[in-house]
């Protein structure tokens, strides 16, 4: 070791490479958070559209209400005229810096970002709207448009503000569930609709954030439908051998024991797609008719061979 520490002093480019080294991968590191900063940026940008299209276009025309502070933004605008695009910000205001205060910087950052660039567009696209007759309808796609706007925008960390930070802030003090607040809050605002509008407003506002909800939902568990298979067989080996050859997925053993018999054994894990599912239940059938197959669910999936361009 002091032969090593004597060749490093005599040889001072030993150490200027390994120098160089660090900061190559400190600057390769820092390119890519700025890499996925400009497209977290330019995602929100996306969604904020997405998001005030299906406002002006769909809910303004059949005077439908969105969920949560453009929801009391839509019925200020509706019953004094305050530009939408204005009343927005204003009410979130307050709420920025609670943000700031309670969630960090990075996430009010974002969230500012969303905010004010849904208030621009929605007062670019003031004037747009589809020719939907029926309200029912605009209900259903408007929630739709506007969950996915809303979902890409949660996705890449930020939000369009109000009852989200209002939701996120009391969860984090008092450990009320987000969903649970959120819907308390909209609770109230739809009764104020019932009263100053009508019920049938206010019902058809339901649909369009129940859409949007699921919309939101099914944007942050992804399109890569899945299912997670454990099998237990006495012919484990030639079943996973099988199963590699014709599904393709990857497969890990797991030591198990029989409760009752107190036999050893390993099981089979692995996680499909649906529609490899059928597959593999018929290997597995032809193979041991007798084997055990637990069939559960997936919420979420990632790495190798579940990113979305290894879907298509």
């Amino acid at each position: 070791m002091k032969k090593k520490a004597h060749y490093d002093k005599l040889n001072p480019m030993n150490a200027c490479g390994q120098q160089q080294g660090m900061q190559g991968e400190e600057k390769q590191e820092m390119n890519l958070k700025t890499r996925n900063t400009i497209f977290r940026v330019m995602y929100i940008l996306a969604g904020s559209f997405i998001y005030s299209l299906a406002i002006n276009a769909l809910f303004k025309p059949h005077r439908l209400l969105s969920s949560g502070v453009t929801g009391i933004a839509m019925m200020l605008e509706y019953l004094f005229r305050i530009p939408l695009s204005i009343s927005v910000i204003i009410l979130n205001i307050p709420l920025f810096f609670g943000s700031f205060r309670f969630l960090g910087k990075r996430f009010t950052y974002l969230t500012i970002l969303g905010i004010m660039s849904s208030s621009l567009f929605l007062f670019l696209t003031g004037n747009w709207a589809l020719k939907v007759e029926n309200s029912i309808v605009a209900a259903i796609f408007g929630g739709l448009i506007s969950g996915a706007g809303t979902g890409i925008i949660i996705k890449n960390r930020g939000s369009l503000g109000g009852t989200d930070i209002l939701s996120i802030i009391i969860n984090k003090y008092f450990s009320f569930s987000i969903g649970g607040i959120g819907m308390a809050i909209n609770a109230v605002i739809l009764t104020f609709a019932a009263f100053l509008f009508n019920v049938e407003m206010a019902m058809l506002t339901i649909v369009a954030i129940f859409v949007a909800n699921k919309t939101v939902d099914a944007i942050q568990e992804g399109f890569n439908h899945k299912k997670t298979v454990i099998i237990v067989s006495e012919k484990h080996k030639e079943i996973a051998d099988e199963l590699l050859k014709k599904v393709k997925r990857g497969i890990t053993f797991i030591e198990g024991e029989g409760a009752y018999t107190g036999k050893e054994r390993k099981l089979i894990y692995m996680v499909v797609r649906v529609m490899e599912l059928s597959r593999t239940r018929d290997i597995v059938r032809r193979i041991d008719p007798a084997a055990f197959l637990s069939i559960i669910d997936t919420r979420e999936v990632e790495g190798k061979g579940f990113y979305i361009k290894d879907l298509l």
